[in-house]
């Protein structure tokens, strides 16, 4: 059984993917890349794991979130949407590991989510985000705090990596909506793609 993963440089997502090779799982990682050093921590935190599940840990996937995603938020601020960035950088990601799974006879999308931690995973935008996909997409984070998910990160040799200095998000707005709605998001999203979803 094959999955797709997205995979950051934070602490989350590296524990993610070595839950789900521990089950058993091949996993493609996806990389959304934005600047030269996460770049780096993640070929290292890829590294890490691959000497942990050599065989079922595939090869990096890099795609270019300046090329990508870069102009739908310019779009989202143009329409001054500024405070849905985090969710249409959660499901434009979604979609392309969508594709990157077909191409590649994934059958289910890998995430770091956590409910709760950060602005795009409260429960009201996992629900948006997660219509971006017709593939099943498993957490296995969502139920854990960020003490339980350290402590993984630690015994699985990721967690020096993760918190190496970097540049923070460039396209992270000041106040991230929290709760949207999907009415909401179906109109925005109309407006920014020019047709409806």
């Amino acid at each position: 059984m094959k999955a797709v993963a997205l995979l950051s440089s934070g602490i989350d997502s590296p524990v993610a993917i070595y839950l789900m090779l521990k089950k058993g799982l091949d996993v493609i990682p996806i990389h959304f890349k934005q600047d030269e050093g996460k770049y780096r921590k993640v070929q290292k935190i890829w590294k890490q794991l691959k000497g942990l599940y050599p065989e079922r840990l595939k090869e990096l996937v890099i795609v270019d979130a300046y090329e990508y995603q870069a102009p739908v938020f310019k779009k989202l601020i143009e329409l001054k949407k500024h405070k849905w960035i985090c969710v249409f950088c959660k499901f434009t990601m979604y979609r392309k590991a969508t594709e990157i799974a077909r191409e590649n006879g994934a059958l289910a999308l890998i995430t770091g989510d956590s409910l709760g931690q950060v602005a795009s995973q409260t429960l009201d935008n996992l629900l948006i985000i997660s219509l971006a996909t017709d593939l099943p997409i498993l957490r296995p984070l969502i139920g854990l705090d960020k003490e339980e998910i350290v402590a993984i990160a630690k015994k699985i040799g990721t967690f020096n990596i993760s918190i190496e200095a970097e540049e923070g998000c460039p396209f992270v707005p000041k106040h991230p909506i929290i709760r949207g709605s999907l009415g909401g998001f179906k109109k925005i999203y109309k407006e920014v793609f020019g047709a409806s979803w």
